[in-house]
């Protein structure tokens, strides 16, 4: 079963994550905690990350370059409620950059793709 790592300070968005991936088949691991995500990463080896970027412990973007730095080839999605981010320099080392909604539809096309890479 793929391993899906859902990186996010809000449990609600966490919560929906995790179920509908679940039912689309993945094993979902979630964390509101940009430390705890390192060690999620280290000992679960997820497939792929969807990252929010405003956490309450860490700036996402920054965050992601560390990501980038680690863990070059780990597949990394941004879920963010904030379109402006897209042009940020930082966001372009996102595999794709998506809005949250309460609709997952796009966020699970766009993982899709990215794991049959």
């Amino acid at each position: 079963m793929t391993k899906i790592l859902v990186v996010d300070d809000e449990k609600s968005i966490r919560a929906l994550c995790a179920e509908e991936l679940g039912e689309e088949g993945y094993e979902v691991i979630t964390t509101g905690e940009c430390n705890k995500a390192l060690e999620l990463i280290s000992s679960e080896h997820p497939s792929a990350v969807i990252l929010d970027i405003r956490m309450d412990d860490c700036d996402g973007l920054d965050f992601l370059q560390e990501l980038r730095n680690a863990y070059p080839d780990l597949p990394i999605i941004l879920n963010t409620a904030y379109d402006s981010y897209r042009e940020d320099v930082k966001s372009v080392a996102a595999d794709y950059y998506v809005v949250k909604s309460y609709d997952l539809s796009e966020l699970k096309t766009k993982l899709a793709s990215l794991i049959k890479k």
